[in-house]
Parts: C-alpha cells; sequence; structure tokens
C-alpha cells in the first residue's frame, strides 16, 4: 500500500511538472510569437551583415570572405559593409576550398572596405539610374501619404519621351527602388518606359501613421497611385513587376484596384513572397524556432487584439493575402521566376500559384541564384526572358494607341530629364 501510495505521488508529481512544463513552452511560444510577429512588420534599420571578411588585397583587387551560401554565389553583386556605409561590386570566384571564398572586387564605391570585418552580399549592383547609359528622370508619385519619389527612364528609342507601354517596378521588403535597376536595360531595350517607385514605410516615401509593413495589405494602395501616374502620362498598356514582398504587393494591387486592372496586360514576379504563412514557417525553422510558431505569427499579426504588442494600427489578416486562393481572378499573363534554393522565400508557393493558373503563368525555376538574385546569377537567362516575355505581351494585347495628354497637373512633380549618357554623378546612397 505505501508503495502504491508513493507510485501515485510520483506519477502525479510527473503529470504536474508535464502541465507546468507544457503551460512554460506555451508561454514562451506565445512570447515568441509576438516577438517574430513584431519583427516581421517592422522596417529594419542597417546591419553589419553576416558575411566575415576574412582579408582584403586591394592591390590584387581581391576579397576573402567565410564560405557560405551567399559567398560562393557565382554572379557580379553589391556588396554593402560597415552597416551600409560602405558599398563594393563583387565580381566572381576565384577560389573556394570550403572554408574561404576569394572574390573578385571590380570596385570600391565609397567606405573602407579594408578595414570592415563584415558585410552582406547584395542583389543591388548599380547605385543609380545615371550608371545605366540611359537618359531617366526624378519623378514624384502622389499617393494617400503624400509625394512618393520615383526613377523614370523612357524607352530606347522614344525621344526621351515615356512610350504608351509601362512596366512599374515595385522592390521588397528592406530594400528600395535600386533594386529594380538590373531590369531597366531589358524593359527599355524592348520599347517599355520602366517606372521605379517607393512605397511607404521603405525609408524614401512618406511613413504610415503606425511605420509598419501591411505585406502587400497596404502597400498595394502605392501601386494603384503609380498606376494613375503612368496613366495621365499616357500609359496604355502597364505591367507590373514584384520582386520579393514587392510582388506581394503587386498581386495585391491586381486584386484589389479595378483601376490598376484597367491598364494592365502583365505581371512579373522575381522571387515573390506568395504564402506568407508558408514564408512564416520556413523562417522560423532556420532560427531553430518551435515547430507551428509560424502559424502563431500568422494568429497574432490577424488579431485586432494585437496592435499593442506589433504597433500595427490594424491587423493584417495573412490568410485573405493568399493569391493562390484567388487564382480564378487573375485575367492577365504572367512571368514567374524563382529560385529551388531561395533561402528566405520558399519557392513553394511560387509552385502552387503557377499549378493554379498553367493557362496564363510562364513559371521558370531557377537553380543556385538564391532570394533576388536570379540576374546576378544568370544574367543571360533572366534578360532573354525579360525581354521575349514583354515582346510576346505586346504581341498579344495588341497595339497600345497614341498615348492621351496629360491630366491637367499631371506633370506636377515631374523634374527635368537626366541624360546618363553626359552626366557622371558621384555614386551617393
Amino acid at each position: 500500500m505505501g508503495r502504491g501510495s508513493s507510485a501515485t505521488r510520483v506519477v502525479g508529481a510527473l503529470i504536474g511538472f508535464a502541465a507546468i512544463t507544457g503551460a512554460v513552452v506555451a508561454a514562451l511560444t506565445a512570447a515568441l510569437a509576438v516577438v517574430f510577429a513584431r519583427r516581421v512588420v517592422t522596417p529594419e534599420p542597417p546591419k553589419r551583415g553576416d558575411e566575415r571578411i576574412l582579408g582584403v588585397d586591394l592591390a590584387r583587387a581581391t576579397i576573402s570572405l567565410a564560405s557560405t551560401d551567399e559567398t560562393r554565389m557565382d554572379g557580379t553583386y553589391g556588396f554593402w559593409f560597415d552597416t551600409d556605409a560602405g558599398h563594393a561590386r563583387l565580381g566572381e570566384v576565384l577560389a573556394d576550398d570550403g572554408r574561404v571564398v576569394r572574390r573578385r572586387i571590380l570596385s570600391v564605391d565609397f567606405g573602407r572596405l579594408d578595414r570592415a570585418t563584415h558585410g552582406r552580399m547584395s542583389g543591388w549592383v548599380h547605385l543609380g539610374p545615371w550608371e545605366l547609359d540611359r537618359p531617366y528622370r526624378d519623378v514624384v508619385v502622389p499617393t494617400a501619404l503624400g509625394p512618393a519619389p520615383a526613377w523614370l527612364v523612357p524607352a530606347v528609342d522614344a525621344d526621351d519621351a515615356e512610350s504608351a507601354d509601362w512596366v512599374i517596378q515595385v522592390h521588397g521588403r528592406g530594400t528600395k527602388r535600386h533594386e529594380g535597376l538590373r531590369a531597366v536595360r531589358p524593359i527599355t531595350d524592348v520599347g517599355w518606359t520602366a517606372l521605379l517607385i517607393s512605397y511607404r514605410n521603405d525609408g524614401e516615401a512618406p511613413e504610415s501613421v503606425d511605420r509598419r509593413y501591411g505585406l502587400g495589405g497596404t502597400e498595394w494602395a502605392d501601386v494603384e497611385a503609380a498606376v494613375r501616374f503612368a496613366t495621365d502620362r499616357g500609359a496604355r498598356r502597364i505591367v507590373l513587376m514584384g520582386w520579393s514582398m514587392g510582388g506581394a504587393i503587386a498581386l495585391q494591387a491586381v486584386l484589389r484596384s479595378t483601376e490598376v486592372r484597367a491598364r494592365l496586360v502583365g505581371v512579373i514576379l522575381d522571387s515573390p513572397a506568395i504564402d506568407w504563412v508558408d514564408i512564416l514557417r520556413f523562417q522560423g525553422r532556420a532560427l531553430g524556432l518551435p515547430t507551428g510558431l509560424g502559424d502563431a505569427v500568422a494568429h497574432v499579426l490577424g488579431e485586432p487584439w494585437s496592435g499593442g504588442l506589433t504597433g500595427l494600427a490594424a491587423p493584417v489578416a495573412v490568410e485573405e493575402l493568399d493569391p493562390v486562393a484567388r487564382a480564378g481572378e487573375f485575367e492577365v499573363p504572367m512571368l514567374l521566376m524563382h529560385s529551388v534554393d531561395d533561402g528566405f522565400v520558399p519557392i513553394d508557393g511560387s509552385r502552387r500559384l503557377a499549378a493554379a493558373r498553367p493557362d496564363l503563368i510562364r513559371f521558370e525555376e531557377f537553380t543556385g541564384a538564391r532570394h533576388t538574385k536570379l540576374w546576378n546569377h544568370d544574367p543571360e537567362r533572366w534578360t532573354a526572358l525579360i525581354t521575349g516575355w514583354l515582346a510576346e505581351v505586346s504581341a498579344s494585347s495588341g497595339a497600345a494607341g497614341a498615348p492621351a495628354e496629360p491630366a491637367e497637373g499631371g506633370s506636377e512633380g515631374a523634374e527635368p530629364v537626366h541624360d546618363a549618357r553626359a552626366d557622371d554623378p558621384s555614386p551617393t546612397r
């Protein structure tokens, strides 16, 4: 009887301990979900970068970096260092023994690379449109929150005027409109005008009240404003091009705005954020966080009570941002490009969207290109896809027609044309 009572007490203690442990784990998971949710929607300040610099030989124009998936990528890249106070451009991999990667230094644009200890690889190679040998304009897009700066690059052979065909580029989370400079030459070479926009809370456009990302659920309104800007200047056919979260923003603009759909003839997506719940799960696993945290984060973001914890002025219903669930509403062709080893936004969402609308979507998988670095990894293939697809859209959607006269006041915010072939400004951030 004594032994039985003792065993009962032990079992009871274990059950109590398990209950306490479960409660502690649940509390920790809830706390992590709030922290992670706040991080997802909060624009981040510049970071020192995760890539370790092991040596710099300016005389031989080489840099040695700790070998990682990012530093061993083939191609040409920007390299930010000293917490984004310095910038260089890196070329081909010269050697890689599995521990150290040695790359060519193409240029050091500003900063002391020889004194830096860490940096980050970037898809940005160009620091501004002045490097592209194209005339361009600094313009301002009027949005509901105020004027948002943009770059306008007319089509080649358009006599420095905008054509009736426009590609509006929407950059990703934590980046700026510079991200889209890689696409300017392919776009303008085939007769389309490029407009590279900024949007709320990206560090250039006006801030919203809460200064938080809406994961596409709020930023789409700034794309709508850009479409209005283009239409006022004679655009008759418009393609939206979105990078990473910019892809989510572009797709929300298509789904939510009749004004956008009125001129839309196509969408280009590079490494797009399609399924936010899947992305949150993927990134949680990458950080070694508990299983199911991604779903908990999505729940927190969508709850009305969570605003005081995340800083959001209004909840973000992540499940309502799923374009796969609304794939039947899309009516224009899409070019969708994604790398199987993205490392930040899993390719699964892109595969599901492509499978949902094979009649509209041309899906191109890359390997070894990581996140939004498809052009850097394989510029020939990427450029051919852009130019070929735009040519197909031009042919299939018919003549654009003569541009209409700009609406009254339509040129407000526009600046004189800068001819990059004559100017040679210093590359500044």
